[in-house]
């Protein structure tokens, strides 16, 4: 099974690139640990909206595969859910 990520996900992660950069660049010039925490929390959250994306369109494609193939789709929606699960 072929995954196509698409290139609104792609920009999310080089943004989330940038902020991890920008931590680091924080921490170089011994930024306030409030401060640091606070951009590495807006890391955690791009992160976890991400993932929460790639989940989904996934799951979409692959739930209908399997209704054109004629399958249980119950499975799939499972193991996304434990994947969401998984990640927290």
């Amino acid at each position: 099974m072929d995954y196509n990520y698409s290139d609104d996900i792609k920009r999310r992660l080089r943004r989330i690139q940038g902020q991890v950069g920008g931590v680091l660049k924080m921490m170089d010039e011994q930024k306030n640990c409030k401060d640091v925490v606070a951009q590495l929390s807006a890391v955690r959250n791009a992160s976890d909206k991400a993932i929460a994306q790639i989940v989904a369109e996934n799951l979409q494609r692959c739930l209908l595969e399997e209704q054109v193939a004629g399958g249980d789709t119950s499975k799939l929606v499972k193991e996304a859910v434990e994947l969401l699960v998984k990640s927290r």
